[in-house]
């Protein structure tokens, strides 16, 4: 009786454990025709794959037109450049590859020195100027909520003014006798002064009317720093016993220095590449007072047509905008880290 109750019992059906080696009940096969979850995954994935590709390269199908025309006109002439640098490149289309000569030559000469000076001392009052009216300017709209909008608007005017217009403007504001400073100048008692005719005043005078013009983009982004700092910072600060000056210093100063950063860097970059207020309002002078490195690199290609040196000059100028922007990038992702 025993032995036909055990021969009943159907095979798989048992209490013990399967056999070694062999898979669990109820597990899908792995062998060549079996299909485990590895392989379903496996394959899900790359059918998923392949609608992405797709999706790539037809987003890559429509920028790349716009991409080639980018790379064209925005390298193709620094390259261009690049060759002339190196070449006696004339007007009448003959050129003669001398290496580095124009180089040689550029480090003799001290027009280019001269024109890299002013380059520098008109920089150095031109940024602060004009991070100063952004700053000052950003903070009281961050500050005043009536009419922000309007005086938003206001105060950006000027930077989307023409270059040339707003230099013809304030060639008329520091005229000696008709201009509106002097003007005013003579109603407090003050004898008029030739502004763009002093050797010692000219620069500061182009700086400060060309932070006229410029100082509305940089105030635009550090409003937009302002308005990113969040205020449970600035309220317990308040709470703390602050006041408005130390707010700024301790608390406002310090959130906003990637911003302030990328605006002194930016305005420096501007700074080195003046030309168009120069040409306009003093045409370089008086004695050279006010003939920047741009300006220097235009009359060399433009009134000289000496095409490989002014190619020359650009290189340089290149460089300096190009340490420029490292600098920024390091600084900005040093505070970003």
């Amino acid at each position: 009786m025993r032995k036909a109750a055990t021969d009943e019992i159907a095979p798989g059906e048992g209490d013990g454990p399967p056999e070694a080696g062999g898979p669990p009940s109820g597990a899908e096969g792995t062998g060549p025709l079996g299909r485990g979850p590895r392989a379903a995954t496996a394959a899900a994935g790359a059918r998923s794959r392949i609608p992405r590709r797709r999706e790539a390269l037809t987003g890559l199908a429509f920028v790349a037109p716009m991409l080639v025309l980018f790379i064209v006109f925005r390298f193709g002439p620094t390259l261009g450049a690049a060759f002339l640098s190196v070449t006696d490149y004339r007007l009448s289309g003959e050129w003669t590859f001398i290496g580095a000569g124009n180089y040689t030559r550029l480090l003799g000469d001290d027009l280019f020195w001269e024109s890299l000076g002013v380059t520098v001392v008109y920089t150095a009052l031109y940024v602060p100027m004009t991070v100063a009216f952004a700053l000052g300017t950003a903070v009281l709209l961050h500050r005043t909520l009536w009419m922000r909008g309007f005086f938003r608007g206001l105060f950006f005017l000027p930077y989307v003014t023409s270059i040339v217009l707003a230099a013809v403007i304030w060639k008329w504001i520091y005229e000696v006798q008709d201009g509106l400073l002097n003007a005013s100048l003579g109603l407090l008692g003050a004898g008029p002064v030739d502004f763009l005719g002093s050797e010692s005043l000219v620069l500061p005078s182009i700086a400060a009317s060309s932070a006229w013009k410029g100082f509305g983009y940089s105030m635009l982004i550090l409003l937009a720093g302002l308005q990113s700092i969040p205020r449970e910072v600035t309220e317990a600060a308040t709470i703390d016993g602050a006041s408005g000056w130390q707010r700024f210093r301790w608390v406002t100063l310090p959130l906003l220095r990637p911003v302030l950063f990328f605006v002194l860097v930016i305005e420096a970059i501007l700074g080195f590449q003046v030309f168009d207020a120069m040409y306009v309002m003093t045409a370089g002078g008086p004695v050279r007072a006010s003939y920047s490195l741009v300006y220097f690199l235009y009359d060399s290609g433009f009134k000289f047509f000496d095409f490989g040196y002014a190619s020359a000059v650009g290189l340089v100028l290149f460089v300096i905008v190009l340490v420029f922007s490292l600098i920024q990038r390091r600084l900005i992702g040093r505070d970003a880290d």
